[in-house]
């Protein structure tokens, strides 16, 4: 099945916040938080609320992209 815009960017964003989630554990360091600022900034709360929503989104529709 074709994959939409909206499926490119979710999987994008959650190929984002993986990376973060790596790059906190091996260095202690948060891309997120030294591009948008502290975690109480609109910028990466912002962030932080898409890539989960991404992460729903593509749990929602596993079905959609296993049926190639």
């Amino acid at each position: 099945m074709k994959k939409n815009a909206l499926d490119w960017i979710a999987f994008i964003l959650v190929i984002i916040g993986a990376l973060n989630w790596g790059l906190v554990g091996a260095f202690k360091w948060n891309l997120v938080t030294a591009i948008f600022g502290d975690i109480t900034t609109a910028g990466s709360r912002i962030v932080y609320i898409l890539v989960g929503l991404s992460a729903l989104y593509l749990i929602a529709t596993m079905g959609k992209m296993t049926k190639e």
